[in-house]
């Protein structure tokens, strides 16, 4: 039995549309990057021209759509999680077949490629000589690989959903008593995780002011997992207000307000606008508004879990 739900079907309908229309952009960068010189005069590269801005069109759509619905994903993993026994959020649902872990992961990594993708082209567009038309096709190309990987991890974990298979929930797999990976990183003092997490902000803030691009982007990509690590296992417990709750996929849910929507896109905002400077920079391009939208970002939510544990501490006068 599949769980075929009408948000399923709505992401299965638009993943085939990108697959067909993705599929076509493939095809036709890879006749442009192989052929694409902007110093010719020829039929050809006149053709070629008038297919890139087509192309580029398609390709910007489609990856344009892609961003949000990872949001979309997410909060359709959870909504199922309802079908399936023992799941209390999407962390069941993902574990509940053998594709939901990579097709996660994969996500992940095209939210940063997509974005990036966007970024070059943008740029590229604002040339009159379309200096980097031959890298931002050859960057698609590989970038097809992944959205193509994603698309059949999804289709794959979709169809394979069993609502008569027993899945361990959230409290079971972030757990430190667990055997799972998460549980090994639990174990660490909180002093620590939490130290590491402040004193990479820092190290954002002292890039920063030094305008190194390529150290600032570093620091925001470590930041992430920091952030991610510290809020599994110190800041979530005071979202929850619960010192046994780990779940980083709880709080999507309406009893916390959504906060872990927030929380995620402060974060992804954050560390991207951190690469786009440096792709930025890369291509000469002004830099400094990303570069702020980057701090700005990551500051906020800084502020945001921080002021977590301190509100509670300030109504209980004590800590979990």
């Amino acid at each position: 039995m599949n769980l075929l739900t009408p948000e399923v079907l709505v992401i299965l309908i638009l993943d085939g549309i990108f697959a067909f229309f993705g599929t076509v952009a493939f095809v036709l960068s890879i006749k442009i990057a192989l052929n694409w010189n902007i110093n010719k005069t020829t039929p050809l590269q006149y053709k070629l021209e008038k297919q890139s801005y087509l192309v580029a069109t398609i390709i910007k759509y489609i990856l344009f759509i892609k961003l949000p619905m990872f949001l979309y994903f997410i909060f359709v993993q959870d909504k199922l999680s309802i079908y399936i026994p023992g799941a209390m959020c999407a962390v069941g649902v993902v574990n509940s077949t053998t594709y939901g872990f990579y097709a996660m992961i994969v996500k992940i990594i095209n939210l940063y490629l997509f974005s990036s993708w966007l970024v070059l082209n943008s740029i590229d567009l604002r040339r009159k000589n379309l200096p980097y038309t031959k890298i931002k096709f050859i960057f698609f190309i590989i970038i097809y690989f992944f959205l193509m990987s994603e698309i059949v991890l999804q289709t794959l974990e979709f169809f394979h959903l069993d609502p008569e298979r027993i899945v361990s929930c959230c409290g079971t797999v972030f757990s430190a008593a667990s055997s799972s990976s998460i549980s090994s990183i639990l174990k660490l003092p909180n002093t620590l995780l939490v130290s590491i997490f402040y004193i990479n902000y820092l190290l954002i803030l002292v890039t920063y002011k030094l305008k190194n691009s390529i150290y600032y982007m570093f620091f925001n990509i470590t930041f992430v997992v920091t952030s991610i690590i510290s809020l599994i296992s110190f800041f979530g417990t005071y979202i929850y207000e619960l010192p046994t709750h780990h779940c980083p996929f709880c709080m999507l849910q309406s009893d916390y307000h959504y906060i872990g929507y927030l929380l995620y896109t402060l974060l992804f905002v954050g560390s991207f606008s951190a690469i786009a400077t440096a792709i930025m920079q890369f291509t000469k391009v002004n830099y400094q508004f990303s570069k702020r939208v980057s701090l700005l970002f990551d500051t906020i939510y800084l502020l945001v879990v921080s002021a977590y544990p301190l509100v509670y501490h300030y109504n209980n006068g004590v800590w979990l």
